[in-house]
C-alpha cells in the first residue's frame, strides 16, 4: 500500500507543500491502481490526459507558491452523469454512449478551480436508476470488500456504486456522486466510506443530467469527514445558472475536527418508524450501540417518532417515476444522443430510438410515470404524493424546529443506513430493480423527499466482514452540526477502509 492513500486531504496537501511527493506522482498512481483494479469496475473510462495536465499545472502552483486551491493536485473521480466538456458522459446507458457535452456541470467545474485533478468518470446504474450500480450497459460495479471477486462477490451499491468502489479502493481521495432517492448514502454504507447527501439547493445542479430534479443533489465521497467537508467547502454555493440553488451566499464551514465536541449540548433522536421489518439483526445492534455511546458521552439520546415513513417509499415510487417520465422526453433521436437508423416517420424514430437506447429499468419507469400522469390518475397518485410527501417534510419540521422549548426537540437523527451489509450480486439481481429499491432506500429516501441533509459513516464489520454504516441526518443548512457528530462517531469507531486486506490482494 502505498504511503500517500493513508493521507487525508490536509495531509496531502502539507506533503505536497514541502515537497515530499509531487501532484504528478500522486495522480500517476491513482491511474496506475485504476488499471489494476480494473475488474472493479468502478470506472467507465478514465481521463488520463486531462488528469496529467492537471497535475502538472498543480505541480507549477506547488513549485512556484502560486495561490492554491483547497484541492489542489487532489485525485478527484466523478459519475458519469454530470457533464464533462469534451469527455463523454453517458449515464452508464447506450442511449448517451457517445454524448460529449460542450460544457462542464458546475459542480466539475468548481472542482476543477479548486485544483482537483479529475482522473475519470464512475459507473454508475443506467440513468441512476437502480440502487446496486447493476445495470449499467458497461457491467456492474463490485463491492472491494468481496472475498471473491470473480463468482461470488458483493454489490457495490447504487446508483453512485462507482464512485464509492473508487474511494474504497484507495484510488482517488474523494468521488461526487448524486442522490436522489440514497444514491450516495447506500453505496457509501456498503462500501464502508463517508458519504454526504447536502441540502437541497446547496449545491448547484447545473449539469447533472436529471433524474428527478426535486429531489435530485450531488453528493461527495470521502474516506474521512473531514475530506468530505474540504469537498462540500469547495463546490457549495449559489449558481445563476440553477434556478433552484440557495440564493443565500454559503458561509465555508471552517473547523477543526480535533476539537472536541461537547454532547452534553447535543439532542440525538432515534425514530421507531426504522426498526423495521427486514433490519438484520447486526444493523440493529451496530444502531443500538452507537446509541448509547452518544448518551454515555453526555448526548441527550430519545425516541421521537416520525409518523409518515411507512408511506415514504410509496410516494417516493410515484414521484420519482413521475418525474422520470417527464425528464426522459428528451432523448428523442434528434437534438442528441442515440439515433435508430429505421426513421419512416417521425413517431417510428421516437419509438425506435427510445427502445434501443433505454433499458427495462428506464422503460418501466417511462411507462409507469406516464400511467400516473394520465388526466384520470393525476389527483390520485401524483397529487396524493405530492400531500403525503408534505406530510413527511412536515414529520421533519417537528422533530427539527418546533416548538423551540418542546423537550423533544433534536439536533441530529440516527438511523441505519441500509436494512443490511451489501448482498451478493447472484441474490440481488434475483428480484426486480422495483423491488430491491422499495427495500434498500427505506432509510434514506425521506431525506429527499424532505430536503434535508443526511451522511452516511461506516461503524464496523459484519460477520460476513462487510461494512455497516449508521445514517445521521439533521434540519435544512445544518451541515456544520451534522459534519461534528459524525466526525465525532468516526474518530470512536476508528473505522480505516484502508485497512481491507481485499484492497491488497486485488492490487496483486
Amino acid at each position: 500500500m502505498k504511503r500517500h492513500l493513508q493521507l487525508s486531504i490536509k495531509q496531502l496537501s502539507g506533503f505536497y507543500a514541502d515537497g515530499s511527493i509531487s501532484p504528478r506522482t500522486v495522480v500517476d498512481h491513482s491511474l496506475d491502481d485504476a488499471i489494476k483494479l480494473k475488474r472493479l469496475n468502478a470506472f467507465i473510462r478514465l481521463s488520463p490526459e486531462k488528469a496529467l495536465h492537471q497535475a502538472k499545472e498543480s505541480d507549477h502552483r506547488y513549485e512556484n507558491k502560486e495561490q492554491l486551491g483547497v484541492l489542489d493536485g487532489v485525485p478527484i473521480a466523478i459519475k458519469d452523469n454530470f457533464c464533462t466538456k469534451e469527455l463523454t458522459t453517458t449515464c452508464a446507458s447506450r442511449m448517451l454512449s457517445n454524448f460529449v457535452p460542450p460544457f462542464n456541470a458546475t459542480v466539475c467545474e468548481r472542482l476543477a478551480n479548486a485544483g482537483a485533478v479529475l482522473i475519470g468518470k464512475t459507473n454508475m446504474d443506467q440513468f441512476a436508476m437502480g440502487s446496486g450500480t447493476v445495470d449499467s450497459i458497461f457491467g456492474p460495479s463490485k463491492n472491494i470488500w468481496s472475498n471473491d471477486l470473480v463468482d461470488k462477490w458483493h454489490i457495490a451499491g447504487g446508483s453512485s456504486g462507482g464512485s464509492a468502489t473508487a474511494v474504497a479502493a484507495g484510488i482517488c481521495y474523494a468521488a461526487i456522486g448524486s442522490d436522489t432517492g440514497g444514491s450516495t448514502r447506500n453505496p457509501a454504507a456498503y462500501c464502508g466510506v463517508v458519504g454526504l447527501k447536502p441540502t437541497y439547493g446547496l449545491i448547484s445542479r447545473h449539469g447533472l443530467i436529471p433524474l428527478v430534479n426535486s429531489m435530485d443533489v450531488p453528493g461527495i465521497f470521502a474516506r474521512n469527514v473531514g475530506d468530505c467537508l474540504d469537498v462540500l467547502n469547495a463546490i457549495a454555493g449559489p449558481d445563476d445558472r440553477d434556478s433552484t440553488t440557495i440564493r443565500k451566499p454559503f458561509r465555508k464551514i471552517d473547523m477543526s475536527f480535533n476539537e472536541e465536541l461537547d454532547l452534553r449540548n447535543v439532542r440525538i433522536g432515534i425514530p421507531k418508524e426504522y426498526h423495521c421489518e427486514g433490519l438484520s439483526n447486526e444493523v440493529l445492534e451496530t444502531w443500538m450501540k452507537v446509541a448509547d455511546l452518544l448518551e454515555d458521552s453526555g448526548a441527550h439520546v430519545h425516541q421521537v417518532s416520525l409518523p409518515n415513513t411507512s408511506a415514504s417509499i410509496f410516494v417516493y415510487s410515484i414521484l420519482n417515476q413521475c418525474e422520470v417520465a417527464s425528464n426522459m422526453a428528451r432523448y428523442d433521436g434528434i437534438e442528441y444522443g442515440h439515433r435508430a437508423e429505421i426513421e419512416s416517420s417521425t413517431e417510428e424514430l421516437y419509438a425506435n430510438t427510445r427502445a434501443e437506447g433505454f433499458n427495462t429499468v428506464v422503460k418501466t419507469r417511462i411507462l409507469t410515470g406516464n400511467y400516473f400522469l394520465l388526466r384520470k390518475n393525476y389527483h390520485k397518485y401524483f397529487e396524493k404524493a405530492l400531500r403525503v410527501r408534505r406530510l413527511i417534510s412536515e414529520d421533519f419540521k417537528r422533530v427539527f424546529e418546533t416548538p423551540k422549548n418542546d423537550e423533544n426537540i433534536v439536533d441530529v437523527l440516527l438511523t441505519p443506513t441500509t436494512l443490511t451489509d451489501a448482498p451478493l450480486y447472484n441474490d440481488f439481481v434475483s428480484q426486480s430493480n422495483r423491488d430491491q429499491c422499495a427495500v434498500q432506500d427505506f432509510c434514506t429516501q425521506p431525506a429527499n423527499m424532505a430536503g434535508i441533509p443526511a451522511i452516511s459513516i461506516p461503524i464496523r464489520l459484519s460477520k460476513r466482514g462487510l461494512p455497516i454504516g449508521l445514517q445521521l441526518m439533521s434540519k435544512s443548512l445544518n451541515e456544520e452540526m451534522l459534519l461534528r457528530v459524525a466526525g465525532w462517531i468516526e474518530q470512536q469507531v476508528e473505522f480505516d477502509c484502508l485497512a481491507n486486506e481485499q484492497i491488497y490482494a486485488a492490487r496483486s
